[in-house]
């Protein structure tokens, strides 16, 4: 269903950039006998749910305005946050993570280690740099892009 998905992320990413926010993913998924439209949206210091219910009824007009309907089929409109853990699947979404709390996995081992948590503290086109603790003692590592298999965002405990 990417035409669905792609003519979406078409008209909501007018919407989250008018309001500051950021579109993070859009999705199009049936589950049991109903098909759901879901829309992932952020901004710095978190979205609320006054802000999803904004967005959730201005894209509920536009797309009740286009003819021919661009989905045939009934679905259910959910406008959310993309949660506390969110992946962060493109350079955007890793640009927006700078100075936050992540979880970072490697397709090689770098200090002996495929997984690290920490504060992302840099990021450039080739690489992310990431402050971490072992043993409460600080530390650093910077890690080839080309070299990170996922990233998402993590809870610092």
């Amino acid at each position: 269903m990417s035409t669905v998905v792609d003519t979406v992320t078409a008209i909501v990413q007018p919407i989250v950039d008018r309001h500051n926010f950021f579109l993070t993913d859009v999705e199009f998924v049936k589950e049991g006998a109903g098909w759901y439209l879901r829309v992932y949206i952020d901004k710095q210091g978190g979205i609320t749910l006054d802000d999803c219910v904004m967005v959730n009824d201005e894209l509920s007009e536009q797309l009740d305005a286009i003819e021919p309907d661009p989905i045939p089929q009934a679905y259910f409109l959910e406008v959310s946050s993309p949660g506390a853990e969110r992946p962060l699947k493109t350079a955007e979404d890793l640009t927006h993570a700078v100075g936050e709390y992540i979880h970072i996995s490697l397709f090689q081992k770098q200090d002996g280690q495929k997984v690290f948590e920490g504060t992302l503290t840099n990021l450039t086109d080739t690489e992310l740099t990431l402050a971490y603790k072992v043993k409460g003692r600080p530390r650093t590592v910077t890690v080839a892009r080309d070299n990170l298999a996922n990233a998402r965002m993590a809870i610092e405990f």
